[in-house]
């Protein structure tokens, strides 16, 4: 049996729909049960704020969570040393939301004032993701089969039934950050009001994969 096998590339280009606060909580401790028992109070604290804005507990999603030991430097007797100084946990997590510029200032200076001092960081993405790797996917197949039309033209053979499709889409990086710079609580307090003016228009984000098609041809 005579094959002809092609490779289709699919380009798409999607507008973010959902806006992404990612936010880090730490606390060092000098007992790791007293870590472990502050990263879950402030935690409580943190969706306890969020619920001021509508969000539920469950909306705020876990990335990453740890505690480490952390040691201090000192010297004796000329000697350089290290000494246990104690735990620090590290909890970041992140919630989603359709894109809003008032919810977003208002939720940003909540958090930037809070007395919790999280790191926070914003981006965006798109809620249907699914949609977006289908619509990527039919894309990439189609392009497949014009390029297989043509070489089939011009090779004068006709294509017939498809015999094999290999696609390996992973995880693909929806997510466009236009506030690239993790922000501290600290660093801004002189807001009026209660809300931050958020004029944020993120822009298209580009994705692209390829799919292999394998046609037989008579």
């Amino acid at each position: 049996m005579r094959t002809i096998r092609v490779t289709g590339k699919g380009d798409l280009k999607i507008r973010p729909d959902t806006a992404r606060i990612t936010m880090t909580l730490t606390g060092k401790y000098r007992e790791y049960a007293e870590a472990l028992k502050r990263s879950a109070e402030d935690t409580e604290k943190i969706k306890e704020l969020l619920s001021k804005f509508g969000f539920k507990n469950s909306d705020l999603k876990t990335l990453g969570f740890g505690i480490d030991t952390e040691y201090e430097s000192y010297t004796e007797n000329n000697e350089y040393k290290q000494r246990f100084s104690g735990y620090r946990y590290r909890h970041t997590m992140k919630v989603e939301f359709a894109s809003d510029n008032d919810r977003l200032g208002r939720v940003l200076y909540a958090l930037a004032n809070s007395e919790l001092c999280p790191e926070f960081n914003v981006s965006y993405t798109v809620f249907d993701r699914e949609a977006v790797k289908n619509e990527l996917l039919g894309k990439a197949v189609s392009d497949a089969k014009e390029k297989a039309a043509v070489l089939a033209r011009a090779a004068g053979v006709a294509l017939k039934d498809i015999q094999t499709v290999d696609y390996s889409f992973g995880d693909m990086d929806l997510e466009a950050r236009p506030m690239n710079r993790i922000m501290a609580a600290k660093q801004a307090n002189d807001c009026a009001g209660e809300c931050y003016a958020m004029n944020i228009e993120p822009d298209d984000i580009t994705v692209s994969d390829t799919v292999t098609v394998i046609w037989e041809i008579g």
